[in-house]
C-alpha cells in the first residue's frame, strides 16, 4: 500500500463522515432512509447485473 493510497482511505473516511453529518442534521429518520439506500442498492445492483449479462 502506496502513501497516495492511504491518503486516499483517509479522504474516503472524511467525506463519509462529512455526509453521515449532514444527514443526521435533516433529522429524518433514520429507518425510512435505510430502506431507501438498500432500495437504491438493489436497483443499482439489478441494473450492472443486466448490463454484464447482456455484453
Amino acid at each position: 500500500m502506496s502513501q497516495f493510497d492511504i491518503v486516499q482511505i483517509i479522504a474516503l473516511v472524511g467525506w463519509l463522515i462529512l455526509a453521515v453529518s449532514a444527514f443526521a442534521s435533516y433529522g429524518l429518520s433514520w429507518k425510512s432512509s435505510l430502506r431507501h439506500v438498500l432500495i437504491w442498492a438493489v436497483i443499482i445492483t439489478g441494473l450492472m447485473l443486466l448490463i454484464t449479462a447482456i455484453q
